[in-house]
């Protein structure tokens, strides 16, 4: 991943400092119309970010960039909290604190915002977010297992079947499908676009679906 710099002369619009990608809120689903084609989208509200801390290889074992948004309480944040976060303009710390691994850090500094602008319409993402978790299910729902006879007294119905093996292994090899907690886990999908960027509004819209329910936290970066 790459990073770079570059100063804006709109501070209403635009940070002065732009990563390979954002973090943003999902808000939901709609869609838009462009040239008579309807396109589904997912709409992202963005947080304004600052830069909180510049990690190097020399310093942290690696490069990257943290950043901070969403400014948090001062009951719910620790003196250590308010001391680091404090370069970055947040009076009592942030609710969410995150990095962005990048290949140079060259001209990076605390306190720079990050502006929406770093994402562009036509832009190709891989979006990351924690999925909708729906709790423990049964094969059936979980894999699509057919189940067994509805009738004549099969007794099989929606159970999963032998999972076993013989004396030997004599065990259940892993990464047998069977019943558990479904959802709730980290997905990533890649080649997403861009479809607008609006930043008097601070949302941005992704062609197509995004992991998690309203409100989760959605990682974007360019590809």
């Amino acid at each position: 991943m790459s990073e770079t710099t570059e100063t804006k002369t709109d501070a209403t619009t635009a940070g002065d400092a732009q990563l390979n990608g954002l973090f943003a809120f999902k808000v939901g689903m709609s869609a838009v119309f462009e040239e008579g084609e309807r396109i589904p989208v997912t709409v992202l509200k963005y947080e304004p970010m600052a830069i909180s801390q510049v990690k190097t290889s020399k310093n942290d074992g690696y490069q990257a960039i943290q950043v901070g948004f969403v400014a948090d309480r001062a009951s719910q944040t620790s003196g250590a909290e308010k001391k680091h976060m404090s370069g970055a303009g947040f009076e009592n710390g942030a609710k969410f604190v995150r990095e962005f691994r990048v290949d140079q850090v060259d001209g990076a500094s605390v306190g720079a915002k990050v502006g929406i602008d770093t994402l562009k319409k036509g832009d190709v993402v891989k979006v990351t977010g924690l999925s909708r978790g729906r709790g423990f299910q049964g094969p059936v729902r979980r894999w699509s297992f057919a189940g067994g006879p509805a009738t004549h007294g099969s007794g099989f119905h929606r159970k999963p079947g032998s999972v076993g093996n013989r004396t030997w292994p004599g065990r259940v090899m892993p990464g047998k499908r069977m019943a558990g907690q479904w959802g709730n886990e980290t997905v990533t999908i890649r080649n997403l676009v861009i479809v607008d960027v609006i930043p008097e509004e601070n949302v941005v819209l992704v062609r197509g679906s995004v992991p998690g329910a309203r409100n989760t936290l959605i990682r974007l970066t360019k590809v």
